[in-house]
């Protein structure tokens, strides 16, 4: 899952900024955060989300988006389905197949395909917006004009709309029936602007990491094409089991039961859709357009996990409900059921029902699998044991949740069967940090580095690991290197922070933790320990600052009010420091240095009994206390006939 990528560990989209909108809009060959295709539409609308209250704890904002999407791609379809064939009944029941269907629920739950459900209806926007110009009784300019419009804002929200202009030409062909000269060079803008997005998606895509699939032979890519024009209108009729990873049929050959029958069933299906035209285009231009739509990822095999995902038939599947909704359109207008419209309601809406019922328990069952990580991966695994990633991520979900040993195992799994995955080797590093297995864990995010010298998470992570060896110098430097990767990353600017003070160089820390605040200024780590540079740098008032803001976002924190209280006493504000101090002690009353700080302010007021007690609760800790023992004979000493401590 790349849910980290693209929303939770993503700082643009975590911190909406006019900045950031342009650096989305900006970066079109290389992008920065997401690596691969141009998407900045997708990007902004999740740091909308972002805007509106989302946070990596808090995703309800994101899926409400996504949801809304798909809801309003289901209106699309219905008002697509009544511009093709005028039949309001027919239109909804087809908005019901798509809107209900398991095979969606993927694109709604995982975050990082905003960009599916985005494109999707910037797609369906152009292609109703088409239709409506097509079906028009006067040319409306403006009409095709926005069809421009919405097919340039579906290709920046997601490339795999490019065969757009094929799509209306189909349309064209069946059932508009206006493909002539006109209609074609009515394509010449569309072709146009799909060329441009072409040639942006194939620079983009070449700084992506291959796949072992990679270097399949021409007949081996044309027998998975073969498997997956078959294989998704299967589980579009009978869609179980589901999962966000198929795995890839070994061998690629006819050997394989699922490519042989793959091979037979398109032998058979393109003279049964050739011959299907001396009655009627729907069945061959339906399926035309189910294949043309698929065609982008039906061939991306070197960027694709697995033989085919759900994801990939979201838009595609209109090709079939056309065929869908031309039967059903059949049905309701045929002659010798004209006499009978009861019949015809009643069979239409018990239709209905029954398929509402059946894929609403499908989606039901398939979204309790999307819950939590763990559940996903566990899923994905069963499916597909040899998903490197899903082992990755459910190592990750099971580090998260304190299950080191698990963590470790799924972890080394994920590398064995996929030795080049720097995120494995990250994720493993973080674990064997947890067991305190520093020195192999340095090892793994070396190899991380190796693998993706610009990783700001395995030079963040590594920074770290150095630091909690005291190598800190080192750690500075991996810190940087880290900024140098992503400047605006929040973690890195603290980290470098800590490191730079703990070798006392605590202006350039001092710079670092500000940088930090910039990018998160609700940190209470960030605020604290820049109030802890500034209270050595001698700036009170400023250390103050900080160490408030702190309790205001972390009240329970008793470091963070020792150190104010500390800071509250230099500048004589010795009343505020002592009720900091009777605070820190609520959270943390064994601590003999805080007693201790107490009664000195104490005496400093002349209450001299209750710094007595004070220095007395110290000495019990900690007997040897020093300054506590200094502290209660000066105190007893202005006490006349009181007894000093032996």
């Amino acid at each position: 899952m790349n849910d980290g990528d693209y929303v939770t560990q993503n700082h643009r989209v975590q911190n909406p900024s006019w900045a950031n909108t342009g650096r989305f809009l900006s970066e079109v060959t290389n992008p920065s955060t997401v690596r691969g295709y141009y998407q900045p539409l997708a990007m902004i609308s999740l740091m909308l989300d972002s805007a509106m209250g989302g946070r990596p704890d808090y995703l309800r904002p994101y899926h409400r988006t996504s949801l809304a999407l798909h809801v309003a791609n289901t209106a699309l379809v219905v008002v697509l389905m009544y511009l093709l064939f005028g039949e309001p009944w027919v239109a909804a029941l087809i908005g019901l197949v798509f809107g209900t269907h398991p095979m969606t629920v993927e694109t709604i739950a995982w975050l990082g395909e905003r960009k599916t459900t985005l494109a999707t209806f910037f797609g369906l926007g152009c292609l109703t917006l088409y239709v409506t110009y097509a079906l028009g009784r006067r040319t409306s300019w403006k009409l095709y004009a926005a069809c421009l419009v919405t097919f340039i804002l579906a290709l920046m929200s997601k490339p795999t709309v490019t065969p757009m202009p094929a799509l209306v030409l189909l349309l064209d062909y069946w059932p508009l029936r206006r493909l002539d000269r006109r209609a074609i060079l009515e394509k010449v803008p569309l072709l146009a602007i799909a060329g441009v997005f072409v040639v942006v998606t194939v620079i983009s895509q070449g700084h992506m990491q291959l796949t072992d699939y990679q270097e399949l032979s021409f007949a081996q890519t044309a027998l998975i094409a073969c498997h997956n024009v078959v294989f998704y209108p299967l589980k579009m009729i009978w869609p179980t089991p589901l999962s966000s990873v198929y795995p890839f049929p070994e061998p690629i050959s006819l050997s394989h039961p699922m490519v042989l029958a793959g091979v037979i069933a398109i032998g058979l299906l393109v003279p049964a859709l050739l011959v299907s035209l001396r009655w009627t285009r729907a069945l061959l231009t339906g399926w035309l357009f189910f294949f043309v739509a698929l065609s982008p990822t039906l061939m991306n095999v070197g960027y694709a996990f697995g033989v085919a995902a759900d994801k990939y038939a979201y838009l595609p599947s209109i090709g079939l409900l056309l065929i869908l909704a031309w039967g059903l359109h059949w049905f309701w207008s045929h002659p010798s059921l004209r006499p009978c419209p009861p019949v015809r309601e009643t069979a239409a809406l018990l239709l209905v029902v029954i398929l509402a019922a059946a894929q609403a328990r499908a989606t039901h069952r398939y979204l309790a699998h999307w819950q939590d990580t763990g559940s996903f991966c566990r899923h994905i695994l069963a499916i597909a044991p040899k998903t490197s990633w899903a082992h990755n991520l459910l190592g990750y979900d099971l580090l998260e949740h304190g299950r080191i040993e698990e963590a470790v195992e799924h972890c080394r799994e994920a590398i064995r069967l996929d030795p080049d995955s720097a995120k494995a080797h990250i994720n493993l590093g973080l674990a064997l940090t947890e067991k305190r297995q520093l020195d192999e864990a340095v090892t793994h995010f070396e190899k991380a580095l190796q693998l993706r010298p610009d990783s700001t998470e395995a030079h963040n992570n590594l920074g770290i690991v150095l630091a909690a060896r005291g190598e800190f110098d080192k750690a500075a430097a991996h810190f940087e290197a880290s900024l140098h990767s992503m400047p605006h990353s929040p973690e890195a600017h603290f980290n470098l922070g800590l490191a730079l003070a703990a070798r006392g160089k605590l202006d350039r820390a001092i710079t670092h933790f500000k940088a930090s605040l910039r990018l998160r200024p609700d940190s209470p780590e960030v605020h604290f320990n820049l109030g802890c540079a500034l209270a050595a740098k001698r700036q009170f008032p400023g250390a103050i600052l900080h160490f408030t803001k702190t309790l205001e976002l972390k009240p329970d924190s008793p470091e963070a009010h020792f150190n104010l209280a500390r800071a509250l006493a230099v500048q004589d504000r010795v009343d505020e420091a002592i009720t900091h101090l009777e605070k820190t002690l609520q959270f943390k009353p064994d601590s003999a240095e805080v007693h201790c700080k107490l009664g000195d302010l104490l005496r400093h007021r002349g209450r001299v009994e209750e710094a007595s007690r004070a220095y007395r609760a110290a000495l019990a800790i900690d007997p040897d206390h020093a300054m506590a023992r200094s502290g209660l004979n000066a105190a007893l000493a202005s006490q006349p006939g009181a007894t000093r401590p032996e």
